[in-house]
């Protein structure tokens, strides 16, 4: 097993590392830049080193910088959180050429399905069901215009380096094809330096589901359930569940086995998440992230088993310790996803933190760096806490959420816990009837 990790990330998923790496007995270091100095997980850590200024590109984001400090530190291995250079292919090269372990998957995997195309590619050899579309980039309007006459509009223009909704534009007819494809390249372009968009079928009201998966280097792969991410905004997650309200047992099994089939044929190491939609009774493989998810603490709270241990001990070449007849899910979990932002324009609010008290009690966890006089920096995301609950069933976890919400206090910057408080007491998400449109049309994003 390793004797010392360096975390390459911050905030939050930073001290939930390290908090695994503690309890397995490994040393931490924390990298930070001058802006994170007094941040929570540099604050714990067991040594800490200052990579650069507060931009992300001269800190987080500068591989020399984190590889100095990992051989000034002298550790053994690199964990890079999510985000950043966690789903970096070079990174995880540069890490291993330099004699670390990349606690991640392959270059070679993180390359496959950081490319929207060929990760499509490798589902349908794979065997997973995909949305109706183009196989490949489109060159021009016209196969855009053709593509949504065969398969019928509307239909979704993506880019095939896009994440985050970037590059991302719904065409409802032939007229609209030109605006958006254009739109779609230039957005694309500027924001990953590769224009190239792909067409696929655009569904009016499905449901994002996801499947984590974990895989050793000794032929093992489990699956350990899925997670309704279809609470969204522009894109981005808001709040997530397990297990979805729209699955049943039968159905639940089904796509777990297909994802953990699929991935064991791959040879993936580590942990990984497969996402679908799911509308009418079947499933479309979108994507693959190779890395551990913003939500991975709600799979945890159903299954008791420690997702970034499991990283760990997989990156150090032990066998998955359990086999999937062992895995067991029990009761309901919800994340919400606590942001520095307005709850209603969610325009950023970094600043001073003048009173902090999570909530607590039976079944409720937070995940935070907040602290009372800790200073938000405005140079990163405005993720600043995830609050976790969970209850024998949906209906007790919704009570206890509701409580839960009600005790967090944050004080001296706005977050969207208000946001999460009315979504919650909407009847329709009580009901679970609620896909990924249906938070945008509730804040008034669409009509």
């Amino acid at each position: 097993m390793f004797e010392k990790i360096l975390i390459a990330n911050r905030g939050e998923i930073a001290l939930r590392v390290h908090r695994a790496c503690k309890e397995m007995g490994i040393e931490t270091v924390a990298i930070h830049s001058t802006a994170d100095s007094d941040a929570m997980h540099v604050r714990l850590a067991d040594e800490s080193v200052c990579i650069g200024p507060p931009p992300a590109r001269e800190s987080y984001l500068n591989i020399p910088a984190i590889l100095s400090a990992a051989t000034i530190a002298g550790v053994d291995a690199i964990h890079p959180g999510y985000g950043f250079l966690s789903e970096n292919a070079r990174f995880a090269e540069l890490v291993e050429e330099h004699g670390f372990t990349f606690i991640g998957p392959t270059p070679q995997h993180i390359r496959m399905m950081g490319d929207k195309i060929v990760a499509k590619q490798t589902a349908e050899k794979l065997g997973l069901p995909l949305v109706p579309g183009s196989p490949g980039p489109v060159e021009s309007l016209d196969e855009v215009k053709a593509l949504g006459e065969k398969i019928g509009y509307p239909v979704l223009v993506k880019a095939v380096a896009g994440g985050g909704g970037r590059g991302m534009k719904v065409i409802d007819s032939a007229d609209a094809a030109e605006e958006a494809f254009t739109l779609a390249r230039q957005e694309a372009t500027a924001a990953f330096g590769n224009g190239s968009v792909y067409v696929e079928k655009y569904l009016g009201r499905p449901r994002h589901i996801e499947i984590q998966i974990l895989a050793d280097t000794h032929g093992n792969c489990v699956h350990l359930g899925e997670r309704d991410c279809s609470l969204q905004r522009r894109h981005q997650k808001v709040l997530e569940e397990t297990p979805s309200p729209a699955l049943n047992r039968e159905t639940r099994e089904r796509i777990g086995d297909l994802a953990a089939t699929a991935i064991g044929k791959m040879g993936y190491r580590g942990a990984g998440t497969l996402e679908f939609l799911y509308q009418d009774g079947e499933f479309y493989f979108i994507e693959m992230n190779t890395r551990l998810q913003v939500e991975h603490p709600i799979t945890e709270a159903i299954t008791g088993i420690d997702l970034v241990r499991e990283q760990i001990r997989i990156a150090a070449g032990a066998p998955l310790g359990f086999t999937q007849a062992d895995v067991k899910f029990s009761g309901h979990a919800i994340e919400c996803r606590v942001n520095a932002e307005n709850p209603e324009t969610f325009v950023p609010c970094p600043g001073l933190v003048t009173d902090y008290h999570p909530p607590g009690g039976l079944g409720v966890r937070v995940d935070s760096g907040l602290y009372t006089g800790y200073r938000m920096p405005p140079y990163y995301d405005s993720l600043v806490a995830k609050l976790i609950v969970s209850g024998g069933n949906r209906n007790e976890c919704l009570m206890r959420l509701r409580r839960a919400l009600g005790e967090y206090v944050i004080g001296g910057i706005e977050t969207t816990i208000p946001l999460h408080q009315r979504i919650i007491a909407q009847q329709e998400f009580v009901d679970g009837e609620y896909n990924i449109h249906w938070l945008e049309r509730l804040v008034g994003l669409k009509k």
